[in-house]
């Protein structure tokens, strides 16, 4: 009986925190459905935000900037932070418990001060703040979070594969193809997926280093409420999130796929 009792209050007090987490988003989506620009109050179901969003074009461009900065700081943070957690897991040098921590600094930095950081660096080297400034800045932070993804994933591998394959007379390159990127690739995709999501979603950062015509999605939605958040950002933020869940559900389906071929080779 008290076991059950127990049982119960846990499961109440997780649905309550599931509500609390998951309760606005679905109000969200529910209201981008609504008839009424008021958010207050429902007067009726349509699709009209949804077609009013396409013919936006300060939304549109907004969220164009917005993927095009992410896409492109993902791919750079990604493939930069493969091969310095390649390095910093596989090699051994002087002074390495400080580049360590030099590398993992901006995540421990507040967002605020590094943006202001950057905001200064690029006004003293000349650099006109756009949409390059952007994209190093996007980096920067993202950087951090790919190496300690990737790096996690290859203190979790067996080192005996690659020794094998050295062993049977492999390159270092075939090496790393056949056994090393298999193996890591799931760290990889997941690191370049929270690079992706850091990216589009950063507003702090990118409101310091930020030009006239570079403007992201989250900057012009924090515009807009000064003035009245419109529907169409409901829509928006409700496409938004289901492209995220979707992300996320492909993610976990390889997951599986990729453990299961590995345990079968063993």
């Amino acid at each position: 009986m008290k076991k059950n009792w127990r049982s119960s209050a846990l499961f109440a007090y997780s649905l309550a925190i599931l509500a609390f987490l998951y309760l606005p988003l679905l109000i969200l989506t529910l209201y981008s459905f609504n008839d009424s620009r008021i958010n207050a109050v429902w007067t009726g179901f349509t699709f009209k935000w949804y077609i009013a969003l396409l013919h936006n074009q300060r939304v549109l461009e907004a969220l164009t900037n917005s993927l095009m900065i992410a896409a492109v700081s993902t791919f750079v943070s990604t493939i930069l932070g493969t091969m310095a957690a390649l390095a910093l897991n596989r090699y051994t040098y002087k002074y390495k418990a400080v580049i360590n921590g030099l590398l993992y600094l901006p995540i421990l930095i507040p967002e605020i001060v590094m943006g202001l950081s950057l905001l200064v660096l690029f006004s003293q080297t000349s650099v006109p703040l756009g949409k390059v400034t952007l994209i190093l800045a996007h980096i920067t932070f993202c950087l951090s979070f790919v190496i300690i993804t990737v790096n996690a994933r290859l203190e979790g591998m067996h080192k005996d594969l690659e020794q094998a394959a050295s062993d049977l007379y492999a390159t270092p390159w075939q090496t790393f193809r056949y056994i090393t990127f298999p193996l890591a690739l799931p760290g990889i995709v997941a690191g370049a997926l929270i690079a992706f999501t850091l990216s589009i979603d950063d507003f702090v950062i990118s409101f310091f280093v930020a030009g006239p015509n570079s403007t992201t999605l989250p900057l012009y939605v924090y515009a807009m409420v000064k003035r009245g958040i419109s529907p169409e950002i409901n829509a928006l933020s409700t496409v938004l999130m289901f492209a995220t869940i979707s992300l996320i559900i492909i993610a976990q389906v390889l997951q599986p796929q990729h453990t299961s071929s590995k345990k079968e080779k063993e």
